[in-house]
C-alpha cells in the first residue's frame, strides 16, 4: 500500500548517498529549512524548497502534510533485532545486574537455551501476535525497516516457524515496518547436539538452510561467532555453505571474546559484523540498533538507543542519526532504497514533535516522534 503525500514547511534533516557513510563523512547531515517532500506512489520524487503548498488536507492526488515547526527524517532503521520468541527471563536479568555474566548464566540452563524451550512449546499464532506487539511499538519510536532473526528454536519446525512468522507480517497489506529476515540457526547449539558441535553444523547445513532457501524465508545467513559456541573454523564452514545457497552474510562477531569473527567478516565480504563496538575514528561505517531480545537486551527503544550513542559512546547526534538510517539500511543492503530522505527512495519517513533535532539524545529515553511514513502513508505515533 502506498499514497502520494506532500510535505511542507518541514525542517529536513538527513544524511544523504545510496551506500554507507564512513568514518567522519557520518556526522555530516543536510538540513533544509522550509523544504517540501514530495512522494509519489510511495517513491520520494522531490526534495528541496517550499513551491506555494500552503494547505493541510488532500488536494489534486496528494495528501498535504504541514510541518512547521517539525523536524522530517529518514524513518529509522533497526538493522539488528530478535524479536520473534517465547517466553521472558526477566529473573535472569538480575542475575545479570547481580554480576553474573552471560557466558555462566547459559551454562546453568539459562540463556539462550531457556528461550528455545518456551519458543518450541509456543504456536504460531501465540508467537506472531507477541512478534506483532513489538513491531507496533517499534513504529511508534520511528523504526520503518527491522531486520529480523530467528535462532531460539535450534530446530528445523521451530526456526521455519519463526521465519514464516516474519513473512506473514510482511505481507500484511497496512504494515507499517518491512521486515528483512535472519536465519540464525547457528544462534547456540541445543541440548540435543551437546558436546557434537560439528555435527549440529552438518544438521544445519543439510537439512534446515536448504528449507530456508527453497522457501525464500531468508534474506541473510548469521551465526553466533564466540568461545564457546561456533569456532571461526565451523562459522566459515556454515557461512561458505550458506554463500552457495545464496545468502547473503552477517556475523555476531567478537561480542563476549575477541575470537577473530570481526577478521573472518572481513574474509568472507560479510554485510556485516555485529555487536562490535563503535569505530567511527578509524573510518568504518557504524550502524546502531536496538538488538531487541529476551535476555541480554529486553528493549526497542529508539530513544534509549539514541541517548546510549551519544551520552555514553561519545557519538554526535549526527553520527547517530546516520547509524540509525542510512547506515543502518546498508548493514541490511537497502542504502539504495531507503535510509536518506532523496529522490528515488521510498517514502519511509520520521516526523519529530519538534524543530529540533538535538531532542533525540536530550529527551533521554522519552519519545519524541509524533508519526511515521511507510511509502507515503502517514501514520500517527
Amino acid at each position: 500500500m502506498s499514497e502520494n503525500l506532500i510535505i511542507f514547511d518541514a525542517r529536513v534533516v538527513t544524511p544523504t548517498g545510496f551506500t554507507a557513510r564512513k568514518g567522519a563523512e557520518m556526522g555530516r547531515l543536510l538540513v533544509l529549512d522550509g523544504a517540501t517532500i514530495e512522494v509519489t506512489d510511495g517513491v520520494i520524487t522531490y526534495v528541496g524548497p517550499n513551491r506555494g503548498e500552503n494547505r493541510d488536507g488532500y488536494y489534486r492526488r496528494y495528501w498535504h502534510y504541514n510541518a512547521r515547526g517539525r523536524c522530517v527524517l529518514p524513518g529509522f532503521v533497526d538493522s539488528h533485532t530478535h524479536f520473534v520468541f517465547g517466553g521472558e527471563r526477566a529473573e535472569e536479568f538480575s542475575w545479570r545486574l547481580k554480576g553474573e555474566s552471560y557466558m555462566s548464566i547459559m551454562e546453568r540452563g539459562g540463556g539462550i537455551a531457556s528461550t528455545v524451550k518456551a519458543t518450541r512449546a509456543s504456536n504460531f499464532i501465540r508467537l506472531r501476535a507477541k512478534a506483532e506487539g513489538f513491531l507496533k511499538q517499534m513504529n511508534a519510536m520511528g523504526v520503518t525497516t527491522v531486520e529480523g532473526k530467528s535462532g531460539y528454536g535450534l530446530d528445523k519446525e521451530t526456526e521455519l516457524m519463526q521465519l514464516r512468522i516474519m513473512r506473514s507480517l510482511n505481507g500484511d497489506e497496512h504494515r507499517r515496518v518491512d521486515i528483512v529476515p535472519t536465519f540464525l540457526g547457528a544462534h547456540a547449539v541445543p541440548q540435543e547436539y551437546a558436546g557434537r558441535t560439528d555435527d549440529y553444523v552438518d544438521f544445519l547445513i543439510r537439512e534446515v538452510m536448504p528449507a530456508v532457501a527453497d522457501g525464500g524465508l531468508a534474506e541473510f545467513c548469521d551465526v553466533f561467532c564466540e568461545q564457546g559456541v561456533f569456532s571461526i573454523e565451523q562459522s566459515r564452514r556454515l557461512l561458505l555453505a550458506a554463500r552457495g545457497m545464496g545468502f547473503d552474510l552477517k556475523l555476531h562477531a567478537d561480542e563476549i571474546v575477541p575470537l577473530g569473527g570481526a577478521g573472518l567478516a572481513a574474509e568472507l565480504s560479510a554485510t556485516s559484523a555485529d555487536h562490535l563496538l563503535a569505530m567511527i575514528d578509524a573510518g568504518c561505517a557504524v550502524a546502531l540498533a536496538t538488538d531487541l531480545n529476551p535476555g541480554s537486551c529486553f528493549s526497542g527503544s529508539i530513544p534509549l538507543t539514541f541517548a546510549l550513542a551519544c551520552i555514553y559512546m561519545q557519538m554526535s547526534v549526527e553520527e547517530a542519526i546516520t547509524a540509525l538510517t542510512l547506515n543502518g539500511a546498508a548493514a541490511l543492503n537497502r542504502a539504495a532504497t531507503i535510509g536518506s530522505i532523496e529522490a528515488g527512495k521510498k517514502g519511509d519517513l520520521v516526523v519529530l514533535s519538534t524543530d529540533n533535532y538535538h531532542f533525540l539524545p536530550y529527551y533521554v529515553g522519552m519519545n519524541c516522534v509524533i508519526a511515521t511514513v511507510k511509502e507515503g502513508v502517514i501514520h500517527p505515533s
